[in-house]
C-alpha cells in the first residue's frame, strides 16, 4: 500500500540534518507499506531514487537556511506547485502524510485530497503562522489573517493531526476543537547515539583535552538566539572555567556570529561546518553537555528540536536558555539546567558544580539516557506513527 509523504526538507542519513521524516518512512517500510516521498534538492534536475524501500522524488527547487524570509517563501510556494504537478503522475496512493513546516505544504495536501480523494494526516512540528507572526516576519494585517485562515482550513480538512509536543497539541485543540490528535514527539535514536568514553582521537581532533565540552548542533538562524551562547562563553572565559563551546551547523547568522565571537576575543569557541549524522555523533562523543537555544518568544518554546533528542540519546546533560515543556522536563528529570537569558552572569555559578563534580555530571547524563529510552525511543514512537496511519485507513 503506497503512502505519499510530503516533506520539503526530507533528509537521509548520508546527507545529515534532522532525520525524523526518514525514520517515519523507514517505519512504514518495516510494516509493509510503500512510502513515496516528494521533497526538494538544490540540483538543476529532477531525480528519483529508491533508498531502503523508500521511493524519493527530488524536485529541483533551491532552498537554504541563509535565504531571506521572502526567498524562502518563494521556495515554499514553488514546492506546492511542483507537488500538484507531480501528483498527476503518481498512482495507487491511499493516504497522504504532510509534514510542516512550512505551513504551505498543507495547500498541496488539500489539493491531493480534493483532486484525488486521498485523505491526509497533517504533522505540526512548529506553530505556523504563529512563529513568523510573533517574531515580526509577517506584519501585514491582511497577510496575517490569510495565513491564520489557511492554518485553520488545513487542520479542519485533515483526517487527523500529529503534534510533536504537548504545547503544540493543546494550541491546535483550541483552534479546531474535536479534531483527532496524536502526540508523537521527535525521536531519540538510542541504537545509533550511545554514551561512550571520549575517544582520544576525537579529543585531539576537536582540541578539547581537559575541557568541559558544551555543544550546539543545529541551524544557525535568527530565531535561535545564538548570541546567548557567546555571552555564556564570555562569562566562562572571564571566570577561567575550562569550558569549550562547539557550535556546529550552517545558517543565516553564521558569518555574523563568527565575527561577533572574534570581536569578543573568545578563545573557548570553535565553529564546525554542517555535519552528516556520523559527524554529529563524533561531536557528541566528545561532549559533556548539549545546549539548545532560542530567542525569548513563547511560541518557540513549544517546539520539538531534534538536537534535544540526539543529546538525550547520547546521554548528555542538557542546557537550555528557555523554559516551556523542555525546560520543565529536564528540571523534573534532573538531566539538565535552564539558563535565564537575562542573567548570563549566573552561567559560571550554575555550570561549575558539574565541572568540579564528575559524579553529579554522570548522574545527569545517565538521567538523559534513561529518559530517551523510556519516553522517546525511535522504535516506540515509530509504532505510534504507523498506528495513526492505520487508524485513518481503517475508517
Amino acid at each position: 500500500m503506497r503512502v505519499l509523504i510530503l516533506h520539503q526538507h526530507f533528509n537521509t542519513p548520508a546527507k545529515g540534518g534532522p532525520l525524523r521524516s526518514y525514520y517515519l518512512a523507514q517505519s512504514l517500510v518495516d510494516f509493509g507499506f510503500e512510502p513515496v516521498v516528494l521533497t526538494i534538492h538544490n540540483e538543476d534536475r529532477y531525480r528519483i531514487e529508491n533508498l531502503n524501500g523508500i521511493e524519493i522524488h527530488y524536485l529541483p527547487i533551491p532552498y537554504d537556511n541563509s535565504f531571506s524570509f521572502f526567498k524562502r517563501s518563494v521556495s515554499f510556494l514553488r514546492y506546492v506547485i511542483a507537488v500538484i504537478q507531480m501528483s498527476t503522475k503518481l498512482r495507487h496512493i491511499k493516504i497522504c502524510y504532510a509534514i510542516s513546516t512550512p505551513l504551505t505544504v498543507g495547500l498541496a495536501a488539500l489539493y491531493v485530497k480534493r483532486r484525488w480523494r486521498i485523505p491526509y494526516i497533517f504533522e505540526v512540528g512548529d506553530l505556523w503562522p504563529d512563529a513568523p507572526i510573533d517574531l515580526g516576519y509577517v506584519k501585514n494585517i491582511l497577510l496575517k489573517k490569510s495565513l491564520l485562515n489557511l492554518e485553520k482550513k488545513i487542520y479542519q480538512n485533515a483526517s487527523s493531526i500529529v503534534a510533536l509536543s504537548t504545547a503544540i497539541k493543546e494550541t491546535i485543540e483550541r483552534k479546531v476543537a474535536g479534531k483527532k490528535m496524536h502526540l508523537i514527539p521527535n525521536m531519540a535514536d538510542v541504537d545509533y547515539y550511545k554514551p561512550v568514553s571520549k575517544p582520544a582521537e576525537l579529543i585531539k581532533k576537536f582540541e578539547v583535552e581537559g575541557k568541559f565540552v558544551i555543544t550546539y548542533c543545529g541551524a544557525l538562524g535568527a530565531a535561535n538566539g545564538l548570541e546567548h551562547i557567546l555571552r555564556c562563553a564570555l562569562e566562562s572565559q572571564e571566570h577561567n572555567l575550562p569550558a569549550k563551546f562547539l557550535i556546529c551547523g550552517e545558517g543565516a547568522v553564521k558569518v555574523s556570529l563568527m565575527e561577533r565571537a572574534s570581536q569578543m576575543q573568545l578563545q573557548n569557541v570553535s565553529f564546525i561546518p554542517f555535519q552528516t549524522r556520523e559527524g554529529v555523533r563524533d561531536i557528541l562523543n566528545v561532549s559533556d553537555a548539549v545546549m539548545i537555544s532560542y530567542k525569548p518568544f513563547a511560541v518557540l518554546e513549544t517546539g520539538s528540536p531534534n538536537k534535544y533528542f540526539d543529546g538525550l540519546a547520547a546521554g548528555k546533560m542538557i542546557i537550555t536558555n528557555f523554559g516551556g515543556w523542555i525546560g520543565k522536563e529536564i528540571q523534573e528529570e534532573r538531566c539538565g539546567i535552564v539558563i535565564d537569558q537575562k542573567l548570563q552572569s549566573e552561567f559560571p555559578r550554575l555550570i561549575q558544580p558539574f565541572i568540579e563534580n564528575s559524579s553529579l555530571l554522570v548522574e545527569y547524563q545517565q538521567a538523559s539516557r534513561k529518559l530517551a529510552q523510556a519516553k522517546y525511543a525511535r522504535r516506540k514512537l515509530s509504532e505510534r506513527f504507523v498506528e495513526a496511519i492505520q487508524e485513518v485507513l481503517s475508517r
